[in-house]
């Protein structure tokens, strides 16, 4: 199998690795960044490129790992080439994708990458769609060449997890952020909070989130909330998704 992928950020990057690595052949890297092209173009044996005119127009299959509002331009290079065109955000609708002539669809790792860490690709959802039947058990079978969890999703539902994903994985890193600057304001290490959030993700593994849940709201600790709120006192932001979240957690258990 014959890939060209296009992009050369996170997703591109864990992607075209594993794609190599199982035995596809990446034969072209496209970034509008050269340099970027070359980075991944060298770990995947691959020809750079960040000219449209050098595009090979015949591979099996091309690989869009670019920011959301880059795919429709990208698309529109690629309407006459020989192999299928799949993008890979959670976002995006399909139909950006419609121009191309041989088949289209989505293959969307549900997961969050960072070139620095590794990833077992074998155990990241993958979410499918197609413009077709053909097209989609194409896609099935590559995706299934990478991951042992493979869904075929709609549009709909695609953007549902997304937006999910943004709750669950996005907002509590922004939390653990937030607790990070509150601790090294008192000059406590944020190190000391690593077990805890570990046991918690781990609590989902085998348990619902609403099973897994504790803290002062969930008890209905008044008294406990109150001192919370009085310590960030100075905090007006803080005091505010606090409180948000705290009345949430109350609407939803109690």
């Amino acid at each position: 199998m014959n890939i060209v992928c296009i992009g050369s950020g996170n997703v591109a990057t864990h992607l075209a690795i594993a794609f190599k690595a199982i035995g596809a052949d990446i034969v072209q890297v496209w970034s509008h960044d050269s340099r970027n092209a070359e980075i991944l173009a060298a770990l995947t044996k691959a020809e750079p490129i960040s000219n449209w005119d050098h595009l090979d127009r015949t591979a099996d299959c091309y690989l869009i790992a670019v920011k959301d509002d880059a795919i429709a331009s990208v698309a529109a290079h690629l309407t006459d080439v020989k192999g299928i065109v799949v993008h890979t955000s959670g976002a995006t609708s399909m139909s950006v994708l419609s121009g191309s002539k041989n088949g289209y669809g989505v293959l969307y790792p549900l997961q969050t990458f960072s070139k620095s860490k590794a990833v077992d690709m074998t155990q990241v959802p993958l979410c499918i769609e197609a413009d077709q039947e053909e097209t989609l058990e194409r896609i099935k079978a590559i995706a299934q060449l990478l991951s042992a969890k493979v869904a075929v999703v709609t549009t709909s539902q695609r953007s549902i997890l997304h937006l999910a994903a943004v709750f669950a994985c996005n907002f509590s890193n922004h939390l653990y952020e937030l607790s990070s600057q509150l601790l090294e304001r008192h000059h406590l290490s944020f190190d000391l909070l690593k077990p805890l959030i570990l046991e918690t993700a781990e609590k989902v593994q085998s348990a619902t989130p609403a099973e897994a849940q504790t803290g002062p709201a969930i008890r209905n600790d008044q008294e406990t909330i109150k001192k919370h709120l009085n310590l960030l006192e100075g905090a007006p932001a803080l005091q505010k998704i606090y409180e948000t979240l705290s009345n949430s957690i109350k609407k939803t258990h109690l």
